[in-house]
């Protein structure tokens, strides 16, 4: 089960995505093991919302290990 969660594999090894700023527009890169990142034009904070699942999910510290839980 926890290698087969699509969360803990973009943790472990993170992927990069471009959201664009709901401020000014600009492009912002965000890697899935951010948090949240500032728009390096207007400094809106962007937040990631694939780590949404390590709040609630009961297998989180065991299947992204506890470093990157904490």
């Amino acid at each position: 089960m926890l290698s087969q969660c699509p969360v803990a594999a973009n943790l472990r090894t993170p992927t990069l995505s471009i959201q664009k700023c709901p401020q000014c527009g600009e492009e912002v890169e965000i890697f899935s093991n951010d948090l949240k990142v500032p728009c390096s034009r207007c400094g809106f904070v962007i937040f990631n919302d694939i780590q949404s699942c390590i709040q609630w999910c009961r297998y989180a510290e065991e299947c992204i290990g506890p470093e990157l839980y904490q």
